[in-house]
């Protein structure tokens, strides 16, 4: 391989601990986490102090923020390096929830650069397993003003006004930035993200840490970003067909696919002009392009930079997120 071009990228997941977090991201996803509430498994991020660093290749040990440096266009497509920059624009997640998320929401663009100096947080979800019963949270239940939501918080009764929705394996949810949201105890899914990490919780069920202290609300926050208008399309209608690409979602943010392979795939990027990552949210597959072969199996994560044109999927039956820009 030389040591001048680029090749598809693996990298290691960086582990966060969580007071909701359990153990299905070891046990499921073989994470092999060190503490036993792990909620999330960042696949690939740019967040600032939290760069993935690169487990494969001749350039095992560089960071994202390294090569996207070095790389550019190459890297991320030459739109993309336009836009952003240096800043690698999605943060790429696993999160196992084996309690209740706090109910939060994110801000868009414009109040996150306001305020953090950040990008906005629009995301989406793709449910990979789902314990019984198990739900999330989306929306309102009923027409919501700032007069009646504010009661509510204030009676800690937010939880009356909430959408609940059963979830399974598969359903896929668009969850833009002002929607109220909770991922409910049970529930393990892939995220895919704005590279933000501004989240502002409005609700976190009166729980406490082992010191006995409540986690930060962000009230004040939260109603100027908050989003009363009742949309129920947060959940994303699809018919998964085999060997070739099914849309998920697709917003100015980036384009979600599911690739279900069970047989050898020629998957063209030359339209793209973006990187592609994929999430393997179901089976296993090998995936060739040029000399390189590697596998990816359930949990895994890996990045196609831009310069790559084609891969070849083989698998005997893979469920793939595809994301680009």
């Amino acid at each position: 391989m030389n040591k001048d071009s680029l090749y598809i990228l693996k990298f290691q997941p960086i582990l966060k601990e969580k007071i909701w977090g359990g153990s299905k991201l070891n046990n499921l996803l073989d994470k092999d986490p060190k503490g036993s509430s792990i909620g999330e498994s960042w696949e690939i991020s740019d967040v600032e102090g939290e760069h993935s660093v690169l487990i494969n290749g001749v350039f095992k040990g560089k960071t994202l923020k390294e090569l996207l440096s070095t790389y550019k266009e190459k890297l991320v497509g030459e739109k993309n390096f336009r836009r952003f920059g240096t800043k690698f624009p999605l943060l790429i997640k696993f999160i196992d929830a084996k309690e209740d998320l706090s109910v939060q929401l994110h801000p868009g663009d414009e109040i996150a650069k306001r305020k953090h100096n950040s990008l906005g947080k629009t995301e989406m979800w793709y449910v990979t397993q789902a314990d019984q019963n198990a739900n999330i949270i989306v929306g309102f239940n009923q027409n919501v003003n700032p007069e009646l939501y504010q009661k509510h918080v204030a009676n800690k009764t937010i939880k009356d006004i909430l959408h609940y929705e059963s979830v399974v394996a598969g359903d896929t949810f668009f969850v833009y930035s002002g929607l109220i949201h909770a991922i409910g105890k049970g529930v393990l899914l892939a995220e895919i993200q704005q590279t933000s990490d501004i989240t502002y919780r409005v609700y976190d069920w009166d729980r406490t840490d082992a010191e006995g202290n409540y986690r930060e609300l962000h009230q004040e926050d939260a109603l100027e970003a908050i989003d009363f208008n009742n949309n129920t399309d947060y959940k994303v209608s699809y018919h998964p067909k085999k060997n070739q690409t099914t849309d998920l979602v697709n917003c100015p943010h980036f384009i979600t696919n599911l690739l279900e392979v069970d047989k050898e795939v020629l998957v063209s990027h030359s339209t793209f002009d973006s990187f592609v990552i994929y999430m393997c949210v179901e089976g296993e597959a090998k995936i060739e392009s040029g000399e390189q072969k590697m596998t990816i199996t359930l949990g895994e994560t890996i990045l196609v930079p831009a310069s790559i044109k084609e891969i070849k999927v083989i698998s005997g039956g893979v469920k793939l997120l595809q994301t680009y820009i």
